[in-house]
């Protein structure tokens, strides 16, 4: 039997035994790209999902305490209603199957964004910073997380290293311009995957346990240029456009729209590149191979901003002509 089917068991167990449920129907719901499992149970009192978090590998305490703190802030985040700490397991309000990604088309796009960007107003205004405890996304964070580009995608995916002055430079760039922007409550996933669709109050929100305190431009780009679904420039534009004017109005920002696209444009580039690394190390070391399929998508944004801007020439270069001929 393995480790997964023993968990399984013990899940049910909980619910059976401890919570006195009598389930009429268990089934996965998901798996994401953590060590974490989704299950969906029905049960003589109705519906919901069970987090599965083995202790090993993932702590539920950041997810429990981040909940806690955006449902007060007026997020709709899924109410906890039992846990088990020791076992790792969570029982949770569920917010049903249809994503943003299952339902974003040419003729929902806009009214759903707008749905979501009243969400990230909130998270964004209604955190206070100071006293949140959510740790910062500093120089450290960014660094660590751009080191996975060149570890999982550059080394190990394609057997290459990048200059070390290049790199340099690259991050230089990259992370004064996250530092530089106003800090506010960042989710750091929220994207497609992770918006539900609900009947009232929607989104509903997901997998926000690695929440930080960082720039104010990271989840709009999230948003916006996701991993998962590309929409044409001048429609993320016309987005970001309202969003700025909404950031601006309310005094959350003080500069102009171009340094905000700035900003946006490289926060995504960031982002970006930690993705691509990030689904070369699902596919590497956790055999998660779905992941690669996301990258051609993604890369097409790194070479959009690398296009886009003169002080990323020689990163530019080096992709043009070393990165992507060993990548196709």
């Amino acid at each position: 039997m393995s480790i997964a089917d023993t968990r399984t068991q013990s899940i049910i167990h909980w619910l059976n035994h401890t919570l006195k449920l009598e389930i009429r129907h268990f089934e996965s719901a998901s798996c994401d790209a953590s060590f974490r499992r989704y299950f969906r149970v029905t049960h003589s009192k109705g519906q919901h999902i069970v987090m599965d978090a083995p202790p090993e590998k993932e702590n539920t305490e950041p997810f429990i305490c981040i909940d806690t703190l955006l449902k007060k802030s007026g997020i709709n985040v899924p109410q906890i209603y039992q846990k088990d700490l020791k076992q790792g397991f969570l029982l949770l309000e569920d917010f049903g199957c249809s994503c943003y990604l299952d339902q974003l088309n040419d003729s929902t796009a806009t009214k759903l964004y707008l749905q979501a960007f009243n969400s990230l107003f909130k998270l964004q205004s209604n955190i206070t910073i100071s006293n949140c405890k959510l740790p910062c996304y500093d120089q450290a964070l960014l660094n660590t997380e751009l080191s996975i580009f060149y570890q999982w995608f550059l080394q190990q995916q394609l057997n290459i290293s990048i200059p070390e002055q290049i790199k340099v430079t690259l991050n230089q760039l990259l992370i004064s311009s996250a530092l530089e922007q106003p800090q506010v409550c960042v989710h750091r996933d929220f994207h497609s995957r992770n918006l539900m669709v609900l009947a009232k109050n929607s989104p509903g929100i997901i997998d926000f346990q690695d929440a930080v305190i960082g720039p104010i431009s990271y989840d709009l780009v999230s948003l916006l240029r996701d991993c998962y679904i590309a929409w044409p420039d001048e429609k993320v534009d016309q987005w970001m456009t309202i969003y700025f004017q909404k950031i601006s109005t309310s005094g959350l920002i003080t500069v102009n729209i171009e340094t905000f696209t700035r900003w946006f444009d490289l926060m995504g580039l960031q982002r970006h590149l930690k993705a691509i690394g990030i689904f070369c190390r699902l596919h590497l070391r956790d055999n998660k191979s779905d992941y690669l399929a996301d990258i051609p998508r993604t890369m097409n944004y790194v070479k959009q901003i690398c296009n886009k801007y003169p002080e990323l020439t020689e990163f530019n270069q080096y992709l043009r002509q070393t990165i992507l001929p060993a990548y196709q």
